[in-house]
């Protein structure tokens, strides 16, 4: 079967940043909303996100996650 889960894994396994892609939906934010905060496109975002970011890149997506995760906690 073409789309097994395991097919899936293996894929996602050996993107880059993962770490921040599956952050964000653990905590129910779209990386549009991401970018739209930073003030970019999520094309460019998840172009971006292509290549490895450094620790401080991902320091700033992770906070900016927190305070979009923040607000929808509000909102509810």
């Amino acid at each position: 079967d073409v789309c097994s889960s395991d097919l899936i894994w293996k894929f996602m396994r050996n993107q880059r940043n993962m770490d921040i892609r599956v952050y964000a939906r653990q905590c129910d934010v779209w990386l549009w909303e991401v970018a739209e905060r930073i003030g970019s496109t999520d094309f460019k975002l998840s172009r971006a996100l292509r290549h490895e970011l450094s620790a401080d890149e991902k320091t700033a997506l992770i906070r900016v996650i927190d305070e979009i995760a923040a607000e929808g906690a509000r909102s509810e």
